[in-house]
């Protein structure tokens, strides 16, 4: 826990306005506690109070206990089941049907989506992007570039060097219709994981193959599948990092051959795994 953490969660404190960085999150999924994990929130009960921080009009039933504010008139609100300290709760103010409003800390809550998002860099993000679009279970894909150190990166810092970003695909993903390996599988199978530094007609630092892992669990996976790639006689120069920001790259990139009415010119399905699975 981070000292500005303990200061809100423990200490009850409260963070700056318009500073959380959940106040303009407008994503569908569930708000945890910070501290222990419990589920406190639902996305659809979240609405914009102009307050300067997450505001919401109900709760999970019995996630949050109401106690009594050491001001004396208002109505502190605390995770029911670690106690951390969330913020306040008022009513009668009437900004929504319900009357209700939960003023919560950003810093006191996690965000979980209902979708998740896995980060595949394959050669040109064009080709990558129209077959992972194919997979049952994918919501969307949107092409752009990770893993650099220059903040909000265009195609042509990219393309020029110096600034160590890949291109990349976001794909975003319903898990209870797809899983994560099933992605990483795809990927493998629909570019050439044994080619360094380039992808096919494709030569530069930015068309490494990589996969991007948001936890360990990922990381198991990919090295999971790489393994049996390698046993299958595939010398995979695919690298693993951690996931970083990533960047959407311009407008006229996105779904480029769906637009264009065209196939992709490097990137192709091919059967490397050969046992079906």
């Amino acid at each position: 826990m981070t000292p500005q953490e303990e200061a809100v969660i423990v200490h009850k404190a409260t963070e700056r306005p318009y500073s959380g960085k959940l106040l303009h999150n407008e994503a569908k999924g569930t708000y945890v506690c910070k501290r222990c994990g419990a589920e406190l929130y639902r996305s659809e009960d979240k609405f914009n109070s102009h307050c300067g921080w997450p505001s919401f009009d109900d709760e999970i039933p019995g996630a949050v206990k109401r106690v009594s504010d050491p001001d004396g008139y208002r109505t502190e609100i605390v995770c029911a089941n670690c106690g951390a300290h969330l913020g306040h709760v008022f009513s009668g103010e009437h900004l929504t049907e319900k009357n209700l409003r939960h003023c919560v800390n950003s810093i006191s809550m996690e965000f979980i989506p209902d979708e998740k998002v896995a980060y595949f860099a394959g050669g040109c993000f064009w080709g990558v992007e129209y077959y992972m679009e194919k997979i049952p279970g994918v919501t969307s894909v949107v092409s752009g570039f990770m893993g650099g150190t220059k903040k909000e990166p265009g195609y042509y810092d990219v393309v020029g060097g110096g600034t160590g970003h890949l291109e990349t695909v976001a794909v975003a993903y319903d898990p209870s219709k797809v899983d994560y390996e099933t992605l990483a599988k795809t990927f493998f199978e629909i570019h050439d994981p044994t080619q360094e530094g380039r992808q096919g007609p494709d030569v530069g630092a930015q068309y490494q193959s990589a996969i991007f892992y948001n936890a360990a669990a990922e990381k198991a996976t990919v090295l999971k599948l790489m393994e049996r790639l390698r046993k299958n006689g595939y010398d995979v120069k695919t690298k693993l990092f951690k996931a970083s920001p990533f960047y959407k790259a311009e407008d006229y990139h996105q779904d480029y051959y769906r637009r264009h009415h065209k196939q992709p010119y490097c990137h192709g399905f091919v059967d490397r795994f050969k046992d079906g699975n």
